[in-house]
């Protein structure tokens, strides 16, 4: 039986293809809004965002360092300045396998343990992200071009050239300037965020001397830098720059001249010399020998160099001038004769027998002078002319430790002198209450006696000594030693004033007669001067002599004689140099360091002809908040006068 036949629905299947095209399109469009939407999202809401992460990729913002300032001396003579260095950089990020990158630069041009030292150093320290790495510098032209022909094989390597800090005069200004080196992660963690920014791209920062003082005006402001790399980190172009802006170049009061003269006549001997402009404080000489090369440290001294430094037993990079502690020996009998005249236990009239010894009455011990038969009748003047240290033995005695200790501090004895110079020693001048707390021990008389010639616990350094000359030179008006020409700074103690001002004339007169008379200490000083000069020379003991026992400095080592020193002014109607002079081991202050201190005021005082033209003083700005003048005897009123 035939089944019927069935005819096409095309109703239902027009209603079932439109149905299905509905649903179609309204996923096609649908899909559409989720694709403009999530485009939308992207290009507008988050475009801040996508087109920093894509500048990331392509834009890189690099800091410029900015030039250092150049230091000169006040003629201009340039004593630090920068020149052109090509440095290999690494940036460790850019380079896949840094090991064989390493490899590959070693067999181009030599690389020292100390560089991949060094280099290690700072990539496991704190540094900015894909920050280059110095590896070595100062590159010859023929390792720059073996570089630059395999550039293509050497991931994240670049040339750069960049200024590093040159010291022209080498070791003659090493102690006064200082140097620069690397900056380090320890230096950045001691500076304000502020700071931090303005040391970004910058490697090099003052480390001691003058450099490290004035970091903050030779140092400059940072500058930056956009530029677009591409995939192998090669600027393709700047985007966007804001220059550098270079540091204050730096004017110093010390003279080439000077300097040359005070290094050269201490020749190769242990040893300090300062000499300071007592009318404004300006130091003209600041020599400490040995010296150094500071060239070397500046982009890194080898091991081999700093082990040679580190085991001279001449000790070159200590500073004397600053920081060697030194009895001053006769050198202050000056200052405690005019504290002994104030205090009015003496007089310039006062005499007294020397018969080479003085000793307290009752007590058989004899402090010795160091003429052993004595010098006679002795008033104040022949005492410092001929230093009789028994004369200043029974001055000192009565005049007592405390009023002796409160009038040397006025002259910067055992004080900081305030000079523009870091890790200034204050030596000692010593008191009871200096000796109990360091000592753990009552002050004796032998104690009061020693101080008196400049012996004992009093230490001093040629710094303070150049100055206590200068405010003597001064008739008691305060220095303050300043290296900058244009700065001024404030004096750290009120002026000194004595109860007959007619004493300071009197004292540099003494102190002229130790030059020009044929008995003074310093009489090998005069010898052609075109000028008149005051001084006291003096020794200072490196080791104590028993009383029986007789010192022969013949039978001594080198190291154990005594030290020579001498402090000086000139002209002693007008000073305009105070020098004081350390030989470290000299034996005698008078012929040893006194020809030393003639050569440093010869160069300040005389022309290239030998005829006297003083200099004028430098033009600085007045002193701000300067203390008021006031009588050092105010406090020693109320001290007693109890040895």
């Amino acid at each position: 039986m035939r089944q019927p036949l069935t005819l096409k629905d095309h109703h239902h299947e027009h209603r079932l293809f439109s149905l299905r095209l509905l649903v179609a399109v309204a996923l096609v469009l649908v899909l559409s809004l989720v694709l403009v939407g999530r485009m939308a999202w992207l290009q507008i809401a988050q475009h801040s965002r996508f087109t920093t992460l894509s500048d990331n990729n392509r834009v890189l913002t690099q800091a410029m360092s900015p030039p250092r300032g150049l230091i000169t001396d006040r003629n201009g003579e340039i004593l630090a300045v920068n020149r052109p260095d090509f440095t290999l950089e690494l940036a460790v990020e850019q380079s896949a396998d840094l090991n064989d990158t390493l490899n590959r630069i070693r067999q181009l041009i030599p690389l020292t343990d100390d560089d991949l030292e060094r280099f290690e150093r700072r990539r496991t320290s704190a540094r900015r992200p894909w920050e280059p790495i110095p590896l070595r510098g100062r590159l010859t032209e023929e390792e720059i071009a073996r570089i630059a022909v395999h550039q293509h094989e050497l991931p994240g390597a670049r040339v750069t050239a960049s200024p590093v800090r040159y010291y022209p005069h080498s070791h003659l200004f090493s102690h006064v300037l200082g140097y620069v080196n690397r900056l380090s992660a320890e230096d950045l963690d001691n500076m304000t965020l502020a700071e931090q920014r303005n040391y970004s791209g910058t490697h090099y920062y003052g480390r001691t001397g003058v450099e490290r003082y004035y970091e903050h005006r030779l140092h400059g402001q940072v500058g930056y830098r956009q530029v677009e790399t591409n995939a192998r980190g090669r600027i393709l172009r700047v985007l966007e720059e804001q220059p550098p802006v270079p540091g204050d170049d730096l004017r110093l009061s010390l003279d080439l001249k000077v300097q040359q003269a005070a290094y050269d006549a201490l020749g190769e001997r242990r040893g300090a010399v300062v000499a300071i402009d007592p009318r404004d404080g300006s130091v003209l000489a600041f020599v400490s020998r040995p010296g150094f090369d500071p060239n070397l440290f500046v982009t890194g001294i080898s091991h081999k160099d700093y082990a040679r430094y580190q085991q001279d037993h001449d000790h070159p990079l200590f500073n004397r001038a600053l920081q060697g502690r030194y009895p001053p020996g006769s050198t202050v009998k000056p200052m405690l004769g005019l504290a002994g005249l104030d205090a009015g236990v003496t007089s310039w009239e006062r005499t007294i027998h020397d018969p080479g010894y003085f000793s307290l009455e009752g007590n058989p011990h004899r402090y010795r002078d160091w003429k052993r038969w004595g010098h006679g009748q002795v008033d104040m003047e022949k005492a410092v002319v001929q230093s009789c240290d028994t004369y200043f033995y029974d001055m000192g005695f009565r005049l007592g430790i405390d009023r002796m200790h409160d009038f040397m501090v006025g002259f910067s004895i055992g004080e900081a002198t305030g000079i523009d110079l870091l890790n200034e020693s204050e030596g000692n001048m010593p008191s009871r209450e200096w000796k109990r707390a360091a000592r753990n021990a009552p002050w004796f008389h032998g104690d009061t006696i020693n101080t008196s010639i400049g012996q004992g616990f009093m230490l001093t350094t040629p710094l303070q000594l150049a100055v206590a000359t200068a405010i003597l030179a001064n008739d008691g008006h305060q220095v303050v030693p300043t290296l900058a020409a244009d700065e001024t700074h404030p004096p750290l103690r009120p002026d000194i004033t004595l109860k007959d001002p007619r004493d300071w004339e009197r004292m540099k007169h003494a102190m002229e007669a130790v030059v020009h008379s044929n008995r003074g200490t310093g009489r090998v000083m005069a010898k052609d001067a075109r000028y008149h000069m005051g001084a006291k020379s003096g020794t200072a003991q490196v080791f104590s002599v028993g009383q029986e026992e007789t010192y022969n400095e013949e039978e001594l080592a080198e190291r154990m004689l005594d030290h020579a020193l001498i402090v000086s002014f000139a002209p002693v109607e007008n000073p305009a140099i105070a020098v004081a002079v350390m030989v470290e081991n000299g034996r005698h202050g008078g012929s040893v360091a006194g020809p030393v201190a003639r050569q440093v005021m010869d160069a300040w005082l005389l022309d290239e002809d030998g005829n006297l033209n003083i200099p004028e003083p430098l033009a600085r700005p007045p002193i701000q908040n300067a203390l008021p003048t006031q009588a050092n005897t105010t406090a020693q009123a109320t001290r007693t006068a109890a040895p």
